[in-house]
């Protein structure tokens, strides 16, 4: 089949299909998101070497349950071994031994097909069309912080950068707190999020009083340091940021302000599907560009441009 292959250089070339493991399906991709983590992984975050790509919907063509073929599909990433203490905690996005799509140890979805154990599979519903549902996996990252701190309206929020995951975030976080301010460097994508009722701020705008909980996606080394300088004492930090450096950290500022940091990575997709299936979250004003697989690495250029969004690959 073919792919977008990483092995220190980007290409789109032939690999060989993905055989299933026992409790696999087979999925044929039919959209694929371009992540910064993508673009993090070509740089050399997590030395990863093979089939980029984790944000997908895709069609089940093999399945260990007949009932599963046809089915529309979004997959989490993490492939958990189901047995080790961790994952008897529930904790299989943490399984010491798992691997992630597209990001540590499994090949991904820029490419035809797809390999996913069935129970990471979660079935699309028919009205949510491919290039909503493609945010199923992003979206869910987003919802995990409603799974890690307690907000009320009356919190006070910054989410820093206007990214393709800091609109995501502020636009879940602003149907549970009235104050959530998005603070970002382009206009366009601010305007996203102030269509969806969230206010906004430049990142050299006065930002008023500190906040109680600031995420953090600016996807930059910077990030952090700014996060520190905004969150109020005894305030929270959520670092959403990944990418290849290292981050500098003010821990002087942290112990004297007693700050909390709490990172936060993947989450359940089943929020993220009822939102987009109920239309309370549209990310369609976000896609850019959607390129053929042929064409994956002009979607990788045209994804790294400054302003640009999301970026759709479609096999």
């Amino acid at each position: 089949m073919r792919a977008l292959h990483f092995d220190g250089s980007l290409a789109v070339r032939d690999v060989v299909s993905p055989e299933p493991r026992e409790g696999e399906a087979i999925v044929r991709v039919r959209r694929a998101g371009i992540c910064n983590t993508d673009v993090e992984i070509a740089r050399g975050y997590m030395a990863f070497r093979g089939v980029l790509g984790h944000e997908l919907i895709g069609e089940v063509v093999h399945a260990p349950d007949p009932a599963w073929i046809g089915a529309r599909v979004a997959g989490e990433i993490n492939l958990a071994c189901g047995s080790c203490e961790t994952c008897r905690r529930g904790l299989g996005r943490h399984c010491p031994a798992r691997t992630v799509l597209g990001i540590a140890g499994k090949d991904g979805a820029f490419a035809e097909l797809v390999t996913l154990p069935v129970v990471n599979l979660h079935r699309i519903p028919d009205a949510v069309p491919d290039d909503v549902a493609v945010f199923v996996e992003p979206l869910a990252a987003a919802f995990e912080i409603l799974e890690q701190l307690h907000f009320d309206p009356s919190s006070r929020v910054a989410v820093l950068g206007d990214g393709k995951l800091g609109l995501l975030v502020s636009l879940v976080l602003r149907q549970t707190c009235a104050d959530v301010r998005l603070v970002g460097k382009h206009a366009r994508k601010r305007a996203i999020a102030e269509q969806a009722g969230v206010r906004t701020a430049g990142v050299d705008d006065a930002l008023g009083p500190r906040f109680d909980i600031v995420v953090e996606a600016t996807g930059s080394e910077a990030g952090l340091d700014r996060a520190i300088a905004i969150v109020r004492p005894r305030g929270t930090i959520v670092l959403k940021s990944t990418f290849h450096g290292r981050a500098s950290i003010d821990s002087a500022r942290i112990v004297i302000d007693e700050i909390t940091i709490v990172g936060s990575r993947c989450g359940p997709f089943e929020p993220a599907i009822a939102a987009l299936a109920s239309g309370r979250i549209d990310p369609r004003p976000m896609i850019d560009a959607t390129f053929s697989l042929e064409d994956a690495l002009r979607a990788f250029q045209r994804a790294q441009e400054p302003g640009v969004l999301k970026v759709l690959i479609a096999p």
